[in-house]
């Protein structure tokens, strides 16, 4: 027996579809997801049924989740950077390293700040160059002095 089926399907010993082994299809259309999964069953009597190996058909011209994370991956990190300057305050600083980079704490937005003041440069986050370009300009459109640049991977 053939079946298409969505999701998991738990068979038991017990759990026979057709006594007389013939191939009875029976087709369900998804209708949360984009796949069908098939599986294929024979009658063996109270031993349960034989699986062969599900097949997978994706819809055409869409990108598996798998797919988009290894692209995420392999992208090469970028650093943004912070430089210091004498126009803003300590404090406006803190506030907008918070606004822009997502994720920020308090403590992580002072001590970039403070080594930024300090060392004349910061590095403010380690992402891909899509999001450090725009991370860099929105801390430039806030009125701080930002630049970004490959990350090495060194120090």
């Amino acid at each position: 027996m053939e079946t298409a089926i969505c999701g998991r399907v738990s068979l038991s010993p017990h759990h026979v579809f057709n006594k007389s082994g013939d191939r009875h299809y029976f087709n369900k259309k998804c209708s949360y997801r984009s796949s069908l999964t098939t599986m294929s069953t024979t009658a063996l009597g109270k031993g349960g049924g034989l699986l062969e190996r599900p097949t997978i058909e994706t819809t055409p011209g869409r990108e598996s989740e798998f797919d988009v994370r290894k692209s995420r991956k392999t992208a090469p990190p970028y650093r943004v950077l912070l430089h210091n300057d004498n126009f803003n305050k300590r404090e406006y600083v803190v506030q907008v390293l918070m606004k822009v980079i997502p994720g920020m704490t308090l403590d992580n937005a002072v001590n970039i700040m403070q080594e930024a003041h300090y060392n004349g440069l910061s590095v403010v986050i380690i992402c891909t160059q899509a999001d450090a370009e725009e991370h860099c300009m929105q801390l430039r459109g806030n009125g701080l002095l930002s630049s970004i640049e490959p990350d090495s991977g060194g120090c």
